[in-house]
Protein backbone atom coordinates (compact mmCIF):
# COMPACT_ATOMS: atom_id res chain seq x y z
CA UNK A 1 0.00 0.00 0.00
CA UNK A 2 1.42 3.62 -0.92
CA UNK A 3 1.44 6.50 1.10
CA UNK A 4 1.17 9.57 -0.73
CA UNK A 5 3.56 12.50 0.31
CA UNK A 6 1.96 15.01 2.39
CA UNK A 7 0.86 18.23 0.96
CA UNK A 8 3.95 20.53 -0.10
CA UNK A 9 2.13 23.68 0.51
CA UNK A 10 3.59 25.64 3.72
CA UNK A 11 1.35 27.15 6.44
CA UNK A 12 2.98 30.25 5.22
CA UNK A 13 1.68 30.34 2.16
CA UNK A 14 4.82 28.98 0.38
CA UNK A 15 5.71 26.16 -1.22
CA UNK A 16 8.39 23.58 0.05
CA UNK A 17 11.33 23.30 -1.95
CA UNK A 18 13.10 19.60 -2.74
CA UNK A 19 16.61 21.01 -3.32
CA UNK A 20 18.36 23.60 -1.10
CA UNK A 21 19.01 27.20 -2.56
CA UNK A 22 20.47 30.15 -1.56
CA UNK A 23 18.15 32.72 -0.37
CA UNK A 24 18.67 35.81 -1.77
CA UNK A 25 21.71 38.04 -0.61
CA UNK A 26 22.78 35.21 1.87
CA UNK A 27 26.25 34.21 1.98
CA UNK A 28 26.85 32.13 4.71
CA UNK A 29 27.64 28.53 3.36
CA UNK A 30 26.14 25.61 5.05
CA UNK A 31 28.33 24.44 8.02
CA UNK A 32 29.24 20.36 8.38
CA UNK A 33 28.46 19.03 11.97
CA UNK A 34 32.57 18.49 12.40
CA UNK A 35 32.60 22.87 11.59
CA UNK A 36 29.84 23.49 14.11
CA UNK A 37 31.10 20.69 17.13
CA UNK A 38 34.76 22.44 16.45
CA UNK A 39 33.20 26.02 16.41
CA UNK A 40 30.97 25.30 20.00
CA UNK A 41 34.30 23.95 21.92
CA UNK A 42 36.36 26.92 20.96
CA UNK A 43 33.59 29.41 21.67
CA UNK A 44 32.78 26.93 25.19
CA UNK A 45 36.76 27.07 25.96
CA UNK A 46 37.06 30.89 25.02
CA UNK A 47 35.00 31.84 27.05
CA UNK A 48 34.88 29.66 30.56
CA UNK A 49 39.09 28.73 30.79
CA UNK A 50 38.95 28.58 34.69
CA UNK A 51 35.96 28.04 36.42
CA UNK A 52 35.29 27.02 40.35
CA UNK A 53 31.85 24.61 40.23
CA UNK A 54 30.57 23.94 44.00
CA UNK A 55 28.27 20.91 43.63
CA UNK A 56 27.94 17.53 45.28
CA UNK A 57 29.76 14.01 43.48
CA UNK A 58 27.91 11.31 42.15
CA UNK A 59 28.87 8.25 39.97
CA UNK A 60 32.31 8.40 41.59
CA UNK A 61 34.70 6.43 39.65
CA UNK A 62 38.29 5.98 38.60
CA UNK A 63 39.34 3.60 35.69
CA UNK A 64 41.86 1.34 35.69
CA UNK A 65 43.80 4.06 33.67
CA UNK A 66 44.08 5.94 36.66
CA UNK A 67 41.70 9.05 35.01
CA UNK A 68 38.90 9.93 37.69
CA UNK A 69 35.28 10.69 36.37
CA UNK A 70 32.37 11.73 38.62
CA UNK A 71 29.35 14.13 37.95
CA UNK A 72 28.88 17.29 40.04
CA UNK A 73 25.01 18.35 40.68
CA UNK A 74 22.74 20.55 42.46
CA UNK A 75 19.34 20.54 43.25
CA UNK A 76 18.34 21.57 39.57
CA UNK A 77 21.72 20.83 37.18
CA UNK A 78 24.37 17.93 36.29
CA UNK A 79 27.14 18.31 34.95
CA UNK A 80 30.18 15.75 33.73
CA UNK A 81 33.86 15.81 35.06
CA UNK A 82 36.82 14.13 34.19
CA UNK A 83 40.05 14.43 36.12
CA UNK A 84 43.52 12.82 34.67
CA UNK A 85 45.49 10.53 36.71
CA UNK A 86 48.54 13.09 36.94
CA UNK A 87 46.11 15.32 39.52
CA UNK A 88 43.94 12.85 40.47
CA UNK A 89 47.29 11.01 42.23
CA UNK A 90 47.48 13.92 43.85
CA UNK A 91 44.45 14.30 45.71
CA UNK A 92 44.29 14.67 49.47
CA UNK A 93 41.64 12.78 50.20
CA UNK A 94 39.04 9.80 48.39
CA UNK A 95 36.36 11.70 46.91
CA UNK A 96 33.22 9.18 47.19
CA UNK A 97 29.28 10.09 46.37
CA UNK A 98 27.82 12.70 48.01
CA UNK A 99 30.27 14.69 49.08
CA UNK A 100 30.09 18.39 48.13
CA UNK A 101 33.08 19.43 46.63
CA UNK A 102 34.41 23.00 44.85
CA UNK A 103 36.03 22.14 41.57
CA UNK A 104 38.85 23.39 39.67
CA UNK A 105 39.44 23.72 35.63
CA UNK A 106 38.22 24.54 32.19
CA UNK A 107 34.79 24.13 30.49
CA UNK A 108 35.27 21.97 27.20
CA UNK A 109 33.02 20.25 25.11
CA UNK A 110 33.41 16.54 23.42
CA UNK A 111 32.10 16.59 19.72
CA UNK A 112 31.84 12.76 19.98
CA UNK A 113 28.93 12.44 22.06
CA UNK A 114 27.47 16.28 21.85
CA UNK A 115 28.38 16.81 25.74
CA UNK A 116 30.33 19.08 27.57
CA UNK A 117 31.98 18.58 30.87
CA UNK A 118 34.75 20.20 33.32
CA UNK A 119 38.28 19.43 33.27
CA UNK A 120 39.33 19.64 36.71
CA UNK A 121 42.59 20.33 37.63
CA UNK A 122 41.91 20.75 41.49
CA UNK A 123 39.07 18.99 43.82
CA UNK A 124 38.74 20.35 47.56
CA UNK A 125 36.21 19.37 50.02
CA UNK A 126 33.68 21.92 50.24
CA UNK A 127 33.91 23.14 54.22
CA UNK A 128 34.46 21.53 57.29
CA UNK A 129 30.60 20.14 56.76
CA UNK A 130 31.70 18.42 53.79
CA UNK A 131 35.12 17.36 55.00
CA UNK A 132 33.04 16.12 58.31
CA UNK A 133 30.58 13.87 56.20
CA UNK A 134 33.67 12.60 54.13
CA UNK A 135 35.52 11.20 57.83
CA UNK A 136 32.32 9.68 58.73
CA UNK A 137 32.12 7.94 55.65
CA UNK A 138 35.43 6.70 55.74
CA UNK A 139 34.93 5.65 59.32
CA UNK A 140 32.30 3.71 58.84
CA UNK A 141 33.32 1.92 55.64
CA UNK A 142 36.91 1.34 57.46
CA UNK A 143 34.94 0.01 60.43
CA UNK A 144 32.73 -2.37 58.73
CA UNK A 145 36.27 -4.03 57.34
CA UNK A 146 37.06 -4.56 61.36
CA UNK A 147 39.70 -2.29 61.40
CA UNK A 148 38.62 -0.75 64.22
CA UNK A 149 37.94 -3.54 66.69
CA UNK A 150 38.93 -3.98 70.23
CA UNK A 151 39.94 -7.83 69.42
CA UNK A 152 43.21 -5.85 67.60
CA UNK A 153 44.04 -3.52 70.07
CA UNK A 154 47.56 -4.76 71.46
CA UNK A 155 48.73 -4.52 75.52
CA UNK A 156 51.37 -1.43 75.27
CA UNK A 157 54.62 -2.94 76.89
CA UNK A 158 55.54 -2.13 80.64
CA UNK A 159 58.80 -0.96 79.92
CA UNK A 160 60.07 -0.43 76.15
CA UNK A 161 63.83 -0.48 75.71
CA UNK A 162 63.06 1.28 72.01
CA UNK A 163 60.54 3.54 71.21
CA UNK A 164 59.70 4.83 67.89
CA UNK A 165 58.67 8.21 67.11
CA UNK A 166 57.09 9.13 63.70
CA UNK A 167 56.56 12.91 63.35
CA UNK A 168 58.09 16.01 62.57
CA UNK A 169 62.08 16.56 63.56
CA UNK A 170 61.68 20.15 63.86
CA UNK A 171 58.12 20.85 65.50
CA UNK A 172 57.37 21.32 69.48
CA UNK A 173 56.27 17.78 69.71
CA UNK A 174 59.24 15.59 69.23
CA UNK A 175 61.07 18.05 71.82
CA UNK A 176 57.72 17.15 74.54
CA UNK A 177 58.32 13.96 74.14
CA UNK A 178 62.09 13.47 74.68
CA UNK A 179 61.50 16.06 77.21
CA UNK A 180 59.05 13.58 78.88
CA UNK A 181 60.57 10.39 78.71
CA UNK A 182 63.34 11.98 80.41
CA UNK A 183 61.62 13.08 83.41
CA UNK A 184 59.55 9.95 83.45
CA UNK A 185 62.25 6.69 82.54
CA UNK A 186 64.98 7.81 79.97
CA UNK A 187 64.76 5.39 77.15
CA UNK A 188 66.56 5.27 73.93
CA UNK A 189 64.43 6.97 71.19
CA UNK A 190 64.12 6.51 67.47
CA UNK A 191 62.96 9.10 65.12
CA UNK A 192 61.40 9.06 61.82
CA UNK A 193 61.08 12.32 60.34
CA UNK A 194 57.99 13.01 58.12
CA UNK A 195 55.63 15.82 57.04
CA UNK A 196 52.46 16.16 59.43
CA UNK A 197 51.08 18.22 56.53
CA UNK A 198 49.97 18.72 53.38
CA UNK A 199 50.85 17.21 50.28
CA UNK A 200 52.76 13.74 50.66
CA UNK A 201 52.14 13.55 54.38
CA UNK A 202 49.82 11.01 54.55
CA UNK A 203 51.92 8.89 52.54
CA UNK A 204 54.95 9.56 54.34
CA UNK A 205 53.54 8.68 57.64
CA UNK A 206 52.43 5.38 56.54
CA UNK A 207 55.71 4.63 55.36
CA UNK A 208 57.24 5.35 58.46
CA UNK A 209 54.93 3.14 59.92
CA UNK A 210 55.96 0.34 57.32
CA UNK A 211 59.36 0.97 58.11
CA UNK A 212 59.60 0.26 61.43
CA UNK A 213 57.58 -2.40 61.87
CA UNK A 214 60.07 -4.11 59.09
CA UNK A 215 62.97 -3.68 61.57
CA UNK A 216 64.46 -7.07 61.98
CA UNK A 217 64.83 -8.16 65.38
CA UNK A 218 68.31 -8.39 66.66
CA UNK A 219 69.85 -6.63 63.16
CA UNK A 220 72.06 -3.62 63.08
CA UNK A 221 69.18 -1.14 63.77
CA UNK A 222 67.24 -1.76 66.91
CA UNK A 223 63.80 -2.71 66.47
CA UNK A 224 61.29 -0.31 68.62
CA UNK A 225 58.84 -1.91 71.41
CA UNK A 226 56.55 0.96 71.27
CA UNK A 227 55.83 3.21 68.03
CA UNK A 228 53.90 6.90 68.37
CA UNK A 229 52.46 8.50 65.93
CA UNK A 230 52.33 12.77 66.95
CA UNK A 231 51.73 15.35 65.71
CA UNK A 232 50.70 18.87 66.97
CA UNK A 233 47.15 20.68 67.11
CA UNK A 234 44.97 22.10 63.84
CA UNK A 235 42.66 22.66 62.11
CA UNK A 236 40.52 19.57 60.79
CA UNK A 237 42.56 19.97 57.29
CA UNK A 238 45.54 20.41 58.85
CA UNK A 239 45.00 16.99 60.73
CA UNK A 240 43.60 15.42 57.50
CA UNK A 241 46.86 13.40 56.76
CA UNK A 242 45.69 10.89 59.78
CA UNK A 243 42.43 10.46 58.46
CA UNK A 244 43.98 8.76 55.03
CA UNK A 245 43.05 5.39 54.12
CA UNK A 246 46.77 4.08 53.55
CA UNK A 247 47.32 6.03 57.53
CA UNK A 248 44.95 4.21 58.85
CA UNK A 249 45.84 0.93 57.31
CA UNK A 250 49.82 1.01 58.03
CA UNK A 251 48.25 1.96 61.93
CA UNK A 252 45.93 -1.21 61.81
CA UNK A 253 48.87 -3.49 60.31
CA UNK A 254 51.38 -3.13 62.22
CA UNK A 255 52.89 -5.53 64.54
CA UNK A 256 53.79 -3.13 66.68
CA UNK A 257 52.15 -1.67 69.55
CA UNK A 258 50.70 2.06 68.83
CA UNK A 259 49.90 4.98 70.21
CA UNK A 260 48.16 7.69 68.25
CA UNK A 261 49.22 11.41 69.74
CA UNK A 262 47.73 13.74 67.12
CA UNK A 263 46.38 17.09 67.84
CA UNK A 264 44.79 18.50 71.28
CA UNK A 265 42.42 16.64 74.08
CA UNK A 266 39.14 17.53 71.50
CA UNK A 267 40.82 16.61 68.17
CA UNK A 268 39.65 13.08 66.88
CA UNK A 269 41.16 11.15 64.06
CA UNK A 270 40.74 7.93 62.02
CA UNK A 271 44.82 7.18 63.07
CA UNK A 272 43.06 7.50 67.07
CA UNK A 273 40.61 4.39 66.24
CA UNK A 274 42.83 2.08 64.92
CA UNK A 275 45.65 2.22 67.29
CA UNK A 276 46.19 0.34 70.58
CA UNK A 277 46.43 3.71 72.56
CA UNK A 278 44.91 7.14 71.79
CA UNK A 279 46.28 9.70 73.79
CA UNK A 280 45.03 13.49 73.96
CA UNK A 281 48.37 15.11 73.55
CA UNK A 282 52.23 13.79 72.69
CA UNK A 283 53.28 14.76 75.90
CA UNK A 284 49.78 12.40 78.03
CA UNK A 285 51.69 10.04 74.73
CA UNK A 286 55.02 9.51 76.66
CA UNK A 287 53.30 9.30 80.05
CA UNK A 288 51.53 6.15 79.08
CA UNK A 289 54.86 5.01 76.91
CA UNK A 290 57.15 4.55 80.30
CA UNK A 291 56.15 4.68 83.93
CA UNK A 292 57.79 7.07 86.44
CA UNK A 293 61.01 5.57 87.39
CA UNK A 294 61.54 6.61 90.93
CA UNK A 295 57.88 5.81 91.55
CA UNK A 296 58.39 2.51 89.97
CA UNK A 297 61.94 2.37 92.51
CA UNK A 298 59.90 3.21 95.42
CA UNK A 299 56.95 0.62 94.36
CA UNK A 300 59.89 -2.05 94.28
CA UNK A 301 61.04 -1.44 97.62
CA UNK A 302 57.23 -1.42 99.25
CA UNK A 303 56.68 -4.95 97.68
CA UNK A 304 60.13 -6.00 99.25
CA UNK A 305 59.22 -4.58 102.42
CA UNK A 306 55.65 -6.07 101.61
CA UNK A 307 57.90 -9.32 101.24
CA UNK A 308 60.66 -9.38 103.94
CA UNK A 309 57.63 -8.84 106.58
CA UNK A 310 55.00 -11.92 105.29
CA UNK A 311 58.00 -14.25 105.59
CA UNK A 312 58.96 -12.95 108.97
CA UNK A 313 55.71 -13.51 110.02
CA UNK A 314 55.13 -16.53 108.83
CA UNK A 315 58.39 -17.66 110.27
CA UNK A 316 57.15 -16.50 113.64
CA UNK A 317 53.53 -18.03 113.19
CA UNK A 318 55.46 -21.40 112.29
CA UNK A 319 57.41 -21.20 115.26
CA UNK A 320 54.31 -20.66 117.85
CA UNK A 321 52.84 -23.66 115.86
CA UNK A 322 56.05 -25.76 116.41
CA UNK A 323 56.01 -24.76 120.30
CA UNK A 324 52.26 -25.53 120.85
CA UNK A 325 53.09 -28.80 119.08
CA UNK A 326 56.16 -29.50 121.38
CA UNK A 327 54.36 -29.38 124.52
CA UNK A 328 51.82 -31.74 123.22
CA UNK A 329 54.89 -34.69 122.77
CA UNK A 330 56.14 -36.67 125.25
CA UNK A 331 59.26 -36.57 127.03
CA UNK A 332 62.63 -37.21 125.52
CA UNK A 333 63.62 -40.12 128.56
CA UNK A 334 59.69 -41.53 128.26
CA UNK A 335 60.35 -42.31 124.73
CA UNK A 336 63.61 -43.88 125.22
CA UNK A 337 62.57 -46.10 128.53
CA UNK A 338 61.13 -48.66 127.05
CA UNK A 339 63.56 -48.84 124.00
CA UNK A 340 66.27 -49.37 126.51
CA UNK A 341 64.69 -52.04 128.68
CA UNK A 342 64.25 -53.87 125.19
CA UNK A 343 68.00 -53.69 124.72
CA UNK A 344 68.60 -54.61 128.24
CA UNK A 345 66.35 -57.90 127.87
CA UNK A 346 67.84 -58.36 124.61
CA UNK A 347 71.66 -58.32 125.81
CA UNK A 348 71.05 -60.74 128.59
CA UNK A 349 69.69 -62.97 126.26
CA UNK A 350 72.29 -62.97 123.95
CA UNK A 351 75.23 -63.09 126.85
CA UNK A 352 73.15 -66.43 128.04
CA UNK A 353 72.60 -67.79 124.70
CA UNK A 354 76.59 -67.39 124.04
CA UNK A 355 77.31 -69.47 127.21
CA UNK A 356 75.16 -72.08 126.25
CA UNK A 357 76.40 -72.54 122.81
CA UNK A 358 80.14 -72.50 124.48
CA UNK A 359 79.07 -75.29 126.44
CA UNK A 360 77.08 -77.59 124.01
CA UNK A 361 80.24 -76.88 121.70
CA UNK A 362 82.71 -78.06 124.55
CA UNK A 363 80.54 -81.05 125.14
CA UNK A 364 80.96 -82.22 121.59
CA UNK A 365 84.65 -81.57 121.71
CA UNK A 366 85.02 -83.72 124.46
CA UNK A 367 83.21 -86.34 123.01
CA UNK A 368 84.66 -86.56 119.78
CA UNK A 369 88.05 -86.08 120.99
CA UNK A 370 88.02 -89.79 123.36
CA UNK A 371 87.91 -91.39 120.13
CA UNK A 372 91.09 -89.84 119.27
CA UNK A 373 93.34 -92.94 120.95
CA UNK A 374 97.42 -92.36 120.42
CA UNK A 375 98.67 -96.16 119.51
CA UNK A 376 95.78 -96.05 116.58
CA UNK A 377 97.79 -92.70 115.64
CA UNK A 378 100.96 -94.38 115.87
CA UNK A 379 100.38 -97.44 113.98
CA UNK A 380 98.84 -95.29 111.12
CA UNK A 381 102.04 -93.12 110.98
CA UNK A 382 104.48 -96.18 110.77
CA UNK A 383 102.73 -97.35 107.95
CA UNK A 384 102.62 -94.37 106.10
CA UNK A 385 106.08 -93.87 106.79
CA UNK A 386 107.14 -97.25 105.51
CA UNK A 387 105.48 -96.58 102.67
CA UNK A 388 107.08 -93.40 101.67
CA UNK A 389 110.71 -94.83 102.15
CA UNK A 390 109.69 -97.67 99.54
CA UNK A 391 108.64 -95.07 97.24
CA UNK A 392 111.77 -93.70 97.94
CA UNK A 393 114.07 -96.52 97.66
CA UNK A 394 112.12 -97.00 93.90
CA UNK A 395 112.94 -93.44 92.90
CA UNK A 396 116.80 -93.79 93.70
CA UNK A 397 117.23 -97.47 91.79
CA UNK A 398 114.94 -95.47 88.46
CA UNK A 399 117.14 -92.67 88.69
CA UNK A 400 119.66 -92.88 85.95
CA UNK A 401 122.13 -91.22 87.77
CA UNK A 402 122.81 -93.66 89.95
CA UNK A 403 124.22 -95.90 86.97
CA UNK A 404 126.94 -93.46 86.59
CA UNK A 405 128.64 -94.28 89.90
CA UNK A 406 129.28 -97.94 88.56
CA UNK A 407 131.40 -96.56 85.21
CA UNK A 408 128.43 -95.38 82.67
CA UNK A 409 128.50 -92.16 81.09
CA UNK A 410 125.75 -90.13 79.58
CA UNK A 411 126.20 -88.66 76.08
CA UNK A 412 124.22 -85.66 74.93
CA UNK A 413 124.49 -83.69 72.01
CA UNK A 414 125.36 -79.66 71.85
CA UNK A 415 121.12 -79.39 71.93
CA UNK A 416 121.11 -80.86 75.52
CA UNK A 417 119.17 -84.17 74.37
CA UNK A 418 120.44 -87.72 74.84
CA UNK A 419 122.29 -89.48 72.05
CA UNK A 420 121.56 -92.88 71.74
CA UNK A 421 123.13 -94.20 68.49
CA UNK A 422 126.52 -94.55 67.52
CA UNK A 423 125.21 -92.93 64.21
CA UNK A 424 123.99 -89.93 66.32
CA UNK A 425 127.17 -89.51 67.83
CA UNK A 426 129.39 -89.81 64.95
CA UNK A 427 126.88 -87.02 63.19
CA UNK A 428 127.43 -84.63 65.79
CA UNK A 429 130.29 -82.23 65.78
CA UNK A 430 130.26 -81.74 69.33
CA UNK A 431 129.20 -84.16 72.42
CA UNK A 432 128.64 -84.05 76.10
CA UNK A 433 130.11 -86.80 78.32
CA UNK A 434 128.37 -86.98 81.64
CA UNK A 435 130.20 -89.03 84.37
CA UNK A 436 129.33 -89.24 88.43
CA UNK A 437 131.38 -86.61 89.28
CA UNK A 438 131.39 -84.13 86.34
CA UNK A 439 130.97 -83.35 82.39
CA UNK A 440 133.49 -83.82 79.97
CA UNK A 441 132.81 -82.05 76.16
CA UNK A 442 134.54 -83.79 73.19
CA UNK A 443 134.80 -82.94 69.32
CA UNK A 444 133.73 -85.42 66.70
CA UNK A 445 136.50 -86.05 64.04
CA UNK A 446 136.48 -89.19 62.20
CA UNK A 447 134.77 -91.23 64.67
CA UNK A 448 138.09 -91.09 67.43
CA UNK A 449 136.55 -88.37 70.56
CA UNK A 450 139.29 -85.99 71.12
CA UNK A 451 138.96 -85.09 74.88
CA UNK A 452 138.58 -81.64 75.18
CA UNK A 453 139.43 -79.74 78.93
CA UNK A 454 137.00 -81.17 81.84
CA UNK A 455 134.09 -78.74 82.76
CA UNK A 456 133.12 -77.89 86.18
CA UNK A 457 131.78 -80.79 87.66
CA UNK A 458 127.99 -80.80 89.04
CA UNK A 459 127.08 -80.68 92.17
CA UNK A 460 126.42 -83.82 94.18
CA UNK A 461 123.14 -84.60 94.67
CA UNK A 462 121.80 -83.89 98.05
CA UNK A 463 121.13 -86.83 100.44
CA UNK A 464 117.57 -87.70 101.68
CA UNK A 465 116.23 -86.42 104.98
CA UNK A 466 116.38 -88.49 107.68
CA UNK A 467 113.29 -89.71 108.75
CA UNK A 468 111.31 -88.72 111.85
CA UNK A 469 112.01 -89.61 115.20
CA UNK A 470 108.59 -92.22 115.79
CA UNK A 471 106.47 -90.72 118.64
CA UNK A 472 103.02 -88.90 118.35
CA UNK A 473 103.98 -85.90 116.67
CA UNK A 474 100.91 -83.45 114.65
CA UNK A 475 97.88 -84.84 114.63
CA UNK A 476 97.46 -82.49 110.91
Amino acid sequence: MSVPFPDTASDDGTDARLLAEGAPGDNAPALSVSQLSAAIKRTVEDGFARVRVRGELSGAKRAASGHFYAALKDDNALIDMVMWKGQAARLAFRPEDGIEVIATGKLTTYPGRSKYQLVVDSLEVAGEGALMLLFEKLKARLGAEGLFDQARKQDLPRLPRIIGVVTSPTGAVIRDILHRLADRFPTHVIVWPVLVQGDGAAAQVANAIRGFDAIAPGGPVPRPDLVIVARGGGSIEDLWAFNEEVVVRAIADCRIPTISAVGHETDTTLADYAADRRAPTPTAAAEMAVPVRAELRELLLQRAGRMVGAANRHQALARERLVALARHLPKREGLYAPQRQRLDDSADRLDRSQRQRLAVVGERLATRGAALRPALLARRWDRDRARLGGLGRLLDSLDPRALLSRGYAMVRDAGGGIVTSAARAQAAARLQLQFADGEVPVEVAGGDAAALPPAAPRPARRPAAPPPKRGQGELF
